[in-house]
């Protein structure tokens, strides 16, 4: 063989690495999309609140101000001591306990339900919901003001997906006549960024009209609407019919933690067997479960709780208007004012946390309409003088609007 085609010996030490990134470049990508936000008005940030918090609250959603009732801790801290601090595992392993069965077996009750299937969070109660009752091939009607979580069910689906515009049902039918087979129509029943409601007995008929059925998140309608916060779909008369599946969360009205699915128990036998976030999912804390429960009866007992919630948010937007903000007019404890821009609502609502009051502040992309504005919430709890104190501070700090 010539000695030129003979292959070099090895070398002891490696050859130096071929030019590329440097370490970490990975996410440079982050500090771009960082000043986009920072030019946009549209950063935010975690701020931790101590137990004791000094500041008046009208931006959590604890709307009968049962989350610190002495009933409703107890029985959180007594199921922990008796359950466990956690479920343990997915609740089709060693995640239920009777506990769960109780509470599930009282909301469906309450709320005039066949039967309820709870979950970690109302989030996950959403993608259940969507995803369990759709296939390829099935059409899902979205109203464009759904809560995210819908609208990602709607994304996991598989089904063909078409948004309705906002609360609109003659929309919906025509969106559903031009289909044949399996459909779905999706709303919130209380819109969550504005306060208002979906008109859910002529959605109900135009579902009727194609043999879709209608699936409503009552996050914001539990504890407030109804005869005695029963919910949305109880105040429609339509609470327990065949074809329509409630969902709605804990962590609202009811000051825990969770969610749950209502509806025929074929469709709860359905979800137990085929939904991901149920199925994959670790179980409700046992304490969670227990405040729940323990709040769905103080409800019971004190129905004048819901009806409280109604006049504080009416109050408020009454007052607002006639101080010249813009506030559109609750249907249930939700009241929405708003800014001129994200920037402006940022500073209102650090001005009036300065002064002593949590606000919620919605901006983009959180708002599907691009319109910035403050949140309130019209808690049961409120007294006359902390009503009289929060419209004083919201109008002192109110930026001018153009």
């Amino acid at each position: 063989m010539p000695q030129d085609s003979v292959a070099p010996p090895l070398s002891d030490t490696a050859p130096p690495p071929a030019a590329g990134p440097a370490p970490g470049s990975a996410f440079d990508w982050l500090d771009t999309a960082r000043a986009e936000r920072q030019r946009a008005g549209l950063v935010r940030a975690l701020r931790p609140r101590p137990a004791d918090c000094p500041l008046l609250d009208l931006a959590g959603n604890d709307y009968l101000g049962l989350s610190r009732h002495p009933e409703v801790t107890h029985a959180a801290a007594e199921a922990a001591q008796l359950w466990g601090a956690g479920a343990t595992g997915s609740r089709l392993v060693s995640g239920s306990t009777e506990l769960h069965a109780r509470l599930e077996a009282e909301l469906a009750a309450f709320c005039g339900f066949e039967a309820a299937l709870v979950l970690s969070s109302g989030y996950a109660a959403n993608l259940a919901a969507v995803t369990a009752l759709t296939a390829p091939g099935t059409l899902v009607v979205s109203d464009a003001g759904n809560h995210a979580s819908l609208i990602d069910g709607c994304r996991l689906s598989r089904a063909r997906t078409e948004v309705a515009p906002h609360a609109d049902p003659e929309a919906v039918g025509g969106t559903l006549a031009g289909h044949d087979g399996r459909a779905l129509v999706v709303t919130d029943s209380v819109f969550s960024v504005d306060g208002d409601a979906a008109p859910l007995p002529a959605l109900a008929a135009a579902c009727r009209s194609h043999g879709a059925a209608l699936l409503v998140d009552d996050a914001h309608g539990l504890g407030v609407l109804g005869d005695g916060g029963r919910g949305a779909l109880a105040a429609a008369g339509l609470a327990g019919d065949a074809d329509v599946v409630a969902t709605v969360t804990l962590s609202k009205s009811l000051g825990s933690q969770g969610g749950a699915v209502l509806g025929p128990a074929r469709v709860i036998e359905h979800l137990v067997n085929t939904a991901r976030t149920f199925i994959f999912d670790t179980g409700l804390a046992p304490a969670a479960a227990g405040g729940a429960l323990a709040a769905l009866r103080l409800i019971g007992r004190e129905p004048e709780r819901a009806a409280r919630a109604g006049e504080v948010a009416r109050e408020l937007h009454r007052r607002l208007t006639a101080a010249g903000l813009t506030a559109v007019r609750p249907d249930a404890a939700v009241v929405s004012v708003r800014a001129p821009s994200p920037e402006a609502a940022v500073r209102w609502a650090t001005d009036c946390r300065t002064a002593g009051l949590a606000v919620g502040c919605f901006r983009p992309p959180s708002v599907p309409d691009g319109i910035s504005r403050l949140r309130l919430t019209a808690r049961a709890d409120l007294t006359d003088s902390q009503l009289d104190r929060a419209v004083g501070t919201i109008v002192a700090t109110a930026p001018p609007m153009n």
